[in-house]
């Protein structure tokens, strides 16, 4: 008996600290605390409701995107009137890119409020991005569409998106570069293969060949992340030429 005032005290200060925090990243104060304690919940804690159903951010994570989407989707349609369907399609996909959702998320510091097995300092960087997202969906499960298209809002639109500064933004140099070496008659062939570093996380290295010659090399913590960055760096040595292709 003397020891539930203990417990219920010690959950109620750990509640009310995450509740301050998420409040200062909100800008408003949350109704149901429930849905952002998943949002911040990782898979490695393998925690389940009573139904036996997995409590972390990652169902979340998609309601988020689909959010993200639309309100952003609605802005450019307003912001671009003779923007065409491919164009819309593109700038939207400029504003809601992995890069661009890390960025936010680092910015929010979002990483030190969520409740993991596995130390901060061994994530990748897409966990900035999932919270992200998992924030936003849990944002409309607890407010509903006005108070999460507000926060897209004053979080992403007013400080990150400029249209013209959109348009001349690349989305993936892989994908320049690889139309260009096809429009060029190029052979190109990305060479990974795991490095054997000291890094705590394995990282893979990448050789970007074009007609059978390197031209560029990047190491990351995946294949995906290490073969943009050659791309980018080859894309640079090729500049010139690709802008007069």
């Amino acid at each position: 008996m003397g020891l539930m005032p203990k417990i219920w005290y010690s959950r109620s200060k750990s509640d009310g600290k995450f509740s301050i925090q998420l409040k200062k990243v909100l800008g408003f104060k949350p109704k149901k605390l429930k849905f952002y304690k998943k949002a911040f919940t990782h898979r490695s804690l393998n925690k389940k409701d009573s139904k036996g159903r997995p409590l972390n951010y990652e169902r979340l994570e998609f309601l988020g995107d689909a959010m993200l989407g639309a309100v952003i989707a609605s802005h450019l349609f307003k912001e671009v009137p003779r923007g065409d369907e491919g164009y819309l399609t593109k700038m939207r996909s400029k504003v809601v890119s992995r890069e661009h959702l890390n960025e936010l998320g680092r910015d929010l510091d979002l990483l030190s409020m969520i409740r993991s097995r596995i130390p901060k300092n061994s994530f990748g960087d897409n966990i900035y991005g999932n919270i992200f997202e998992s924030l936003v969906g849990a944002i409309f499960l607890d407010r509903g569409y006005k108070y999460c298209e507000r926060f897209i809002y004053e979080k992403v639109i007013v400080p990150y998106v400029d249209i013209e500064r959109l348009e001349g933004k690349v989305i993936s140099y892989k994908s320049l570069l690889i139309e260009w070496c096809q429009k060029e008659k190029r052979t190109f062939r990305y060479e990974v293969y795991e490095d054997t570093g000291k890094d705590k996380l394995k990282h893979f290295a990448v050789k970007l060949h074009i007609n059978n010659k390197v031209v560029s090399k990047a190491r990351a913590t995946s294949k995906k992340k290490a073969e943009e960055i050659a791309s980018k760096r080859a894309y640079f040595s090729f500049q010139e030429r690709i802008e007069k292709a």
